[in-house]
């Protein structure tokens, strides 16, 4: 790690991961490298090294800025509101991540590639947020719905995070995929991600 207040390298972090949230708009994550990312940046490609080693690295940063988000809006519920029926407990919980496509869209991709080519250290602090997500929903349960035992809750954690890693890719969907789809005689809705979460969230409540 090179020289420098934590400000700064943290500075240096963000830019380089906001460098890739940009490419990851329209370039998959395979045809992101760090000479794509330098071009973005003011860092040469190895100077990047100095910060993240993988490519992985940065976009498992990229993911724990997003569910720090996620975890703030999360909050938010639990402290703005003194009680919720449950229609609006999941249309909350739908809105709060309908606000957060690039969560989505991260969520979908292969995380144990992702997890495997990172550093302990990185993978660690990602954890943490993660967490933050899994006891940020648990909070929500616990106040608007203080009827649900313990162990219900858990059931409701067990669905609905694996649940999320699935929701972007039904709610959307490039001409190439519903081209084949077409062909193939498949038949595809598109839904709006709110109202694919608040229908599995009212289901669960």
């Amino acid at each position: 790690m090179p020289k420098g207040t934590p400000e700064l390298t943290a500075n240096r972090r963000s830019e380089i991961i906001n460098a890739c949230e940009k490419l990851y708009e329209t370039m998959s994550f395979k045809d992101i490298t760090f000479g794509e990312i330098s071009k973005e940046t003011s860092f040469s490609r190895p100077s990047i090294y100095n910060y993240f080693e993988t490519k992985e690295e940065i976009f498992l940063a990229l993911m724990q800025r997003e569910y720090d988000l996620w975890n703030t809006d999360l909050r938010r519920i639990t402290d703005e509101n003194d009680a919720l029926t449950d229609d609006e407990l999941a249309g909350e919980l739908a809105h709060s991540l309908e606000n957060r496509p690039q969560l989505l869209k991260l969520l979908s991709m292969n995380h144990y590639d992702m997890e495997e080519h990172s550093r302990p250290e990185c993978l660690t602090e990602f954890k943490k947020s993660y967490g933050g997500s899994l006891d940020a929903v648990r909070d929500c349960l616990r106040k608007f719905r203080p009827d649900m035992a313990e162990d219900e809750r858990e059931r409701f954690i067990l669905v609905f995070f694996p649940f999320m890693f699935g929701i972007y890719p039904y709610t959307v969907a490039t001409e190439k995929q519903l081209t084949a789809m077409k062909e193939a005689d498949v038949k595809f809705t598109k839904c709006s991600v709110y109202k694919i979460i608040y229908n599995c969230i009212r289901k669960m409540l």
